[in-house]
């Protein structure tokens, strides 16, 4: 299968499993999922790959995934949850990481699973501490974004529920804007030269717009999801 497929399938597998964690498991399902997502984009980000005619990362669906997860739970629960979710996912990234470092401690049997995890998990302390700084300031810049968006949508049109599609994506874009770039060179300066770490931000943004838009939809029915539940307990 080719890179381009299975990017688009990860969009639908992972914007549909956010979702799914909603439905299954409501608040404590989306802020499970992001701290599952967030560790398993600071393992893809290490994983270099081409499609549409651009050299990229993998882990920006899992990363744009989060951002899914704060707008849902700032629509849903205010901006002191979206925080919290923050939180919990630096909090899991940090015992990723501490966990991460002692399996390279080990003396394993298979010489050839200890090259592996070696070259796998070598880098992962810099990427890792560069995601948490980033994604710490980005995260909470679209929080802040989200809600200053929505104050300006009521302040103008007179009603909180309408214009959902704006304060996500204007919130997200921004945000996602300053998370590639500060991530982009936290992470790779040094490894990769310059003219390569400005394709991975122009290829990472480009990505980032287009599953900002794709998650537009999986927020809404977050949102039609949890109305209806507020209809049932009536």
């Amino acid at each position: 299968m080719s890179n381009e497929f299975l990017l688009c399938l990860s969009v639908v597998l992972i914007y549909g499993g956010v979702v799914f964690a909603y439905g299954f498991f409501k608040v404590r399902g989306l802020l499970m999922f992001a701290v599952v997502a967030t560790i398993l984009a600071n393992i893809e980000v290490v994983m270099l790959i081409r499609a549409f005619g651009m050299e990229q990362t993998l882990g920006n669906v899992f990363f744009a995934s989060t951002f899914l997860i704060t707008d849902a739970l700032s629509e849903l629960r205010g901006k002191k949850i979206a925080q919290q979710s923050i939180k919990l996912t630096i909090f899991g990234s940090m015992i990723f990481l501490v966990a991460s470092q002692t399996w390279l401690l080990y003396s394993l049997q298979d010489l050839s699973l200890s090259a592996s995890l070696a070259q796998l998990f070598t880098q992962t302390p810099r990427i890792i501490i560069a995601s948490l700084l980033v994604f710490a300031i980005a995260s909470y810049v679209d929080v802040w974004l989200y809600h200053w968006w929505w104050k300006l949508s009521t302040r103008i049109w007179g009603d909180r529920r309408r214009f959902l599609w704006v304060r996500n994506n204007a919130s997200t874009l921004l945000s996602q804007l300053l998370n590639t770039i500060l991530f982009s060179f936290g992470a790779f300066w040094g490894v990769y030269d310059l003219g390569v770490i400005s394709e991975i931000i122009l290829s990472s943004y480009i990505i980032f717009i287009f599953t900002s838009l794709l998650d537009t939809p999986a927020l809404y029915l977050i949102v039609y999801l949890s109305n209806r539940n507020k209809e049932r307990l009536r």
